[in-house]
């Protein structure tokens, strides 16, 4: 059974696939009822009872996934709860805010709870720990943007997630764009050599290369990058990087290269980094340490 046609519309319009969320869901659900029932449901509620079941947030930060967690009551329903998005991802929300309302089979209700909640406060916590970040950078040029550090089988949710809380997405996969990092430096015999084969292969296909020196970044943009990686470089280095970034391009007639930020970097770092000119700041904590935002489920009769 598809999801119903107001389910599929919130996913839609938050920009991902209904088909691909509901696949996820199921398969999430299926292994927490592990081939069986619900069986503190079956034995304590009444197969014919019906509840309303409010997800409201139990702390202050950014909601996302809310339209996940309606799918999970969709599915376990099979379509008879009505579900109401109450605030929609992206929001700011404290401590008593409603997210998200569901009406139906009180046992559905209870069954589908948990899976609801480890979607929900999972990408708001990405979210809320994206939006920490992206307010500290306010006032600089810079934005923070996430890695492929996901949570396996998760990447699309958590990646837009972090779109949620202001940041920016990296590429999403390893054929959707190129990171030249050390390793491939090393396999091709330098820096300038790895960004040159790539872009040989793969012409057209943005390409960003690691560099861990000044010097390995004047060797790439003499090669032509436009977008290079500052691997575990200190505030002063990226300044000065900045200013052979613009140097580079002054000399050439183009546009400077974006640089990005990466390596070690926390979130008291983050105004000193944007204000040395950097594009992007590169955080992979966003996605594989984020704390969850705390989210409760509450259960009321109908006629409450």
């Amino acid at each position: 059974m598809s999801l119903s046609s107001n389910v599929v519309a919130a996913l839609e319009a938050a920009g991902l696939d209904p088909a691909a969320v509901e696949s996820l869901v199921r398969s999430t659900v299926a292994e927490d009822l592990d081939g069986g029932v619900d069986v503190t449901s079956a034995a304590t509620v009444p197969a014919e009872q019906r509840s309303v079941l409010d997800l409201v947030a139990r702390g202050t930060g950014v909601a996302a996934g809310v339209p996940v967690a309606a799918a999970v009551f969709d599915a376990v329903s099979e379509g008879d709860a009505e579900i109401q998005v109450v605030t929609a991802d992206g929001t700011r929300v404290s401590r008593g805010d409603v997210l998200l309302t569901a009406r139906g089979r009180t046992r559905d209700l209870l069954t589908a709870e948990r899976t609801a909640l480890n979607l929900l406060c999972h990408l708001s916590g990405v979210a809320t720990a994206t939006r920490q970040w992206a307010d500290a950078l306010e006032g600089t040029a810079a934005r923070v943007r996430d890695t492929r550090k996901t949570t396996p089988g998760l990447r699309v949710l958590e990646k837009y997630a972090v779109r949620c809380g202001g940041g920016v997405n990296h590429r999403m996969s390893l054929s959707d764009a190129a990171l030249v990092k050390d390793n491939h430096v090393v396999a091709a015999g330098g820096v300038a050599a790895a960004f040159d084969k790539v872009r040989a292969m793969f012409p057209g296909l943005p390409v960003e290369v690691e560099v861990d020196s000044l010097q390995q970044l004047t060797e790439v943009l003499d090669a032509g990058a436009d977008l290079v990686l500052l691997d575990n470089f200190v505030p002063d280095q990226m300044r000065l990087a900045v200013g052979i970034a613009e140097e580079h391009a002054a000399a050439h007639g183009g546009k400077r290269a974006l640089l990005e930020a990466s390596g070690g970097l926390t979130l008291p770092d983050a105004a000193a980094v944007g204000a040395t000119g950097v594009d992007y700041i590169a955080v992979g904590a966003l996605t594989h340490s984020a704390p969850v935002l705390d989210v409760g489920a509450d259960l009321r009769p109908l006629d409450a």
